[in-house]
């Protein structure tokens, strides 16, 4: 049974559906989404037609930001794929929560038009969190003022003896480690996070890696290097940085320019290494 459409198609509802404050936002989200469909998605011509098609969607949402009207049958045609193939890239941005479809009606028939297709902003991580719901009934055991302070302090010594051997240092490293995008490799991220706190510098370094690792076959977007031979290279090239770091190497660049320099020496020897390149395909 099909759902009663109530939103009709004009401006004002596109507003309403608008989920950005300005277009920088909406270009960052989409750079960030772009990293995570190059890493999530195996199939390199897949890959390809979902980044075409959040490029597509972003360039017309411009007027009320990060909502376009576009029908698929003008998305197909501007891709030059076919409607099919347009309605499984669709599912596809949905599955990842990139995008939501919101069914529209037009005013003068009421009748179905192109769905609102709405670019998700990134989930703050805390918001998943589901607040904590009060109890409407009443307890079946009084619990008078002396019955609650007791329980407040068996709870604080439990508590107390429940995470005193906890070494603090561990702790803030599980912390930090929470709040590292799910796109940066365990590995990579651990080995960074010994070295740097804020998971937003973990995340630039592992940046750099991705775009040293250039397109060789634009016709299936193949890159140089697997994942695999990309964690395996980033993780030497960090430790030569970090062995270039303790030595008072200067960097007049900075460090995430000296770094590119370190992975683009590192990729150039070992693509030419076929020990490397077959031991890790």
């Amino acid at each position: 049974m099909k759902k009663r459409i109530d939103i009709i198609a004009n401006e004002k509802s596109y507003n309403n559906l608008s989920s950005f404050t300005d277009i920088e936002e909406l270009n960052k989200t989409v750079r960030v989404y772009r990293d995570i469909i190059r890493v999530d998605v195996k199939r390199s011509d897949v890959q390809t037609r979902l980044i075409a098609l959040m490029e597509l969607l972003k360039r017309h949402s411009c007027k009320q930001i990060g909502v376009s009207y576009m029908c698929k049958n003008t998305i197909a045609d501007k891709l030059k794929v076919s409607y099919k193939t347009v309605q499984r890239l669709m599912k596809k941005l949905v599955d990842l929560g990139m995008i939501r479809q919101v069914p529209m009606k037009r005013k003068k028939d009421m009748m179905q038009t192109a769905n609102a297709i709405i670019i998700q902003p990134m989930k703050d991580e805390m918001s998943d969190k589901a607040p904590v719901k009060e109890s409407k009934k009443c307890p079946a055991i009084k619990t008078t003022t002396s019955f609650l302070k007791q329980n407040i302090n068996n709870n604080k010594r439990k508590a107390v003896a429940q995470f005193s051997h906890v070494d603090n240092s561990l702790e803030n490293t599980l912390i930090k480690a929470n709040f590292v995008a799910h796109w940066v490799p365990d590995v990579f991220s651990n080995l960074v996070g010994s070295f740097y706190e804020k998971a937003e510098t973990i995340q630039e370094f592992w940046k750099v890696i991705k775009q040293c690792n250039k397109v060789v076959d634009y016709s299936t977007n193949k890159r140089a290097f697997t994942r695999e031979q990309e964690i395996a290279i980033g993780t030497k090239a960090f430790k030569e940085f970090a062995m270039k770091v303790k030595g008072g190497v200067k960097m007049h660049k900075g460090q995430f320019a000296y770094f590119n320099g370190i992975v683009n020496k590192l990729m150039n020897d070992l693509y030419f290494d076929a020990e490397f390149m077959d031991n890790l395909n």
